[in-house]
């Protein structure tokens, strides 16, 4: 994931803790999971207005940086407003919709992140060089075997027969 995405995640994240939103877990997608986004971002309000207040503040912070969201559902019930940024989905749930949804377990295979994590860059992935192993050199007693059963080897196998033209 884009270092810009991550910050974008980090400043939402901040936005929710200014409007005192509870339980913060950002879950990071596995792409193998089947997930459409690369972040879920959960969190709870303890009331309808304090649930809109923090997708408010969220959507004001990231316009301020140009990022305006993809959609807003569930607005107007807050119970669970979900806001689509493509690359992360901030979801603000009521104490009671959060219980019964229970995203985190639904997603279970996704990395949990704290907000800390997203601050810290992320090392790309090398492919590593491969190194060639040193061989430990053998001793006289093995070596004499592998000698040894290479000879009785050749002695057993039966001759190929020549033919004759």
């Amino acid at each position: 994931m884009s270092l810009d995405i991550r910050q974008q995640v980090a400043q939402a994240v901040k936005a929710i803790e200014s409007k005192k939103g509870e339980d913060i877990v950002i879950l990071e997608m596995d792409r193998n999971s089947g997930a459409f986004t690369d972040y879920f971002l959960v969190c709870t309000g303890t009331n309808p207005r304090q649930v809109q207040a923090i997708a408010d503040d969220v959507q004001r912070q990231l316009e301020q940086v140009g990022q305006r969201p993809n959609s807003v559902e569930g607005y107007n019930q807050a119970e669970w407003v979900l806001v689509d940024y493509v690359h992360f989905v901030l979801h603000v749930f009521s104490e009671r919709a959060r219980k019964f949804y229970d995203l985190e377990r639904l997603w279970k295979s996704a990395t949990r992140l704290t907000p800390g994590d997203l601050a810290v860059k992320r090392a790309v992935k090398k492919k590593a060089k491969k190194v060639p192993l040193k061989k430990a050199p053998l001793k006289k007693k093995a070596v004499a075997r592998q000698h040894k059963s290479t000879r009785t080897k050749a002695r057993t196998q039966p001759k190929k027969k020549r033919k004759s033209s």
